[in-house]
């Protein structure tokens, strides 16, 4: 049986847990040789363990497949740098990078500390942008590439409590779209994944009311292994041509999502007034106006 990534190299950030770790042992079972990254942190970012990547890397190899770990913390690029190096200097090239490391600090809005803004900012947005840079000029050189980073519908759609977190994850939208756009001349490609699976992440979300715990229940019946076959199928050369899309996978559903765009215009040949706005404008958009929607108001259905 042909495997999708066959003598290519995948470094996978927050690999050791997760939805990181079933795609490094997907990507190893279909052929990769796999960097797994992982710092070894709790949910909230705090402590440190190195064990976390090199659990992994035994078990990929206990199973026939080729690994390396790695500890380093993808918000220091020069850390960054290194995790990619690695690749190179040990299996000689690399051939794409996944983006999934991240940890939450929840809190509502009026209440978010700077620090719990900043923290989840600097991993999920500032380290993505650091690996990815990272690897770029190496992919410019060979002509190729692949980046698969990973969003979130909080960002997409909306949630309570995660203002820091869903920023992050736009932010992702558009450093992908960017990646996308300023490196397709060099064969590089940039896709992003919505992933909807139960995970030590999602394990901190609230199930108070009958309607929360209802949209727990639905999320700990998709499990974090439906997630690993787009992002290896991403990474591969078997997606040539798809880049600077938005990708969802909801337990054995796959979306694409839609992206802003115009819905409707009005024009004022004479310019516009906060009067005629109010008379003119609002009548036109109202109806066309986007809800104030979680995830769980959009994805009504069970799981499939």
């Amino acid at each position: 049986m042909i495997k999708c990534l066959e003598n290519q190299v995948v470094l996978v950030t927050g690999a050791g847990r997760g939805i990181g770790r079933e795609i490094a042992l997907l990507a190893a079972k279909e052929g990769a040789s796999v960097v797994v990254n992982d710092l070894g942190v709790s949910t909230d970012g705090s402590g440190k363990s190195s064990s976390v990547a090199e659990d992994l890397v035994k078990e990929i190899a206990a199973a026939g497949g080729t690994a390396v770990a790695n500890s380093g913390d993808i918000t220091d690029p020069a850390q960054a740098d290194e995790m990619v190096q690695q690749a190179i200097s040990v299996f000689g090239k690399i051939d794409a990078v996944v983006n999934n490391a991240g940890f939450l600090r929840d809190k509502i809005f009026h209440k978010m500390s700077s620090d719990e803004w900043n923290s989840v900012i600097d991993v999920h947005l500032n380290g993505y942008w650091n690996v990815s840079r990272a690897a770029a000029n190496y992919f410019r050189e060979v002509q190729r590439g692949k980046f698969v980073h990973f969003t979130s519908t909080s960002g997409l759609i909306g949630n309570f409590g995660q203002a820091n977190y869903a920023s992050a994850k736009m932010g992702v939208v558009g450093l992908s779209k960017s990646i996308a756009l300023d490196m397709e001349r060099y064969n590089v490609r940039s896709n992003c994944i919505a992933p909807f699976a139960w995970s030590r992440m999602t394990d901190s979300i609230p199930a108070d009311t009958p309607e929360e715990k209802l949209r727990v229940e639905r999320l700990k019946s998709m499990s974090a292994e439906k997630i690993a076959p787009l992002a290896v199928f991403l990474a591969s050369d078997s997606s040539e041509g798809v880049t600077g899309q938005i990708f969802g996978c909801r337990k054995n559903e796959i979306f694409l999502f839609d992206q802003p765009r115009p819905i409707r215009s009005v024009h004022s040949s004479t310019g516009w007034t906060a009067d005629s706005l109010a008379n003119v404008m609002m009548p036109s958009f109202k109806n066309s106006f986007i809800k104030l929607e979680r995830s769980g108001d959009v994805f009504t259905w069970d799981p499939i």
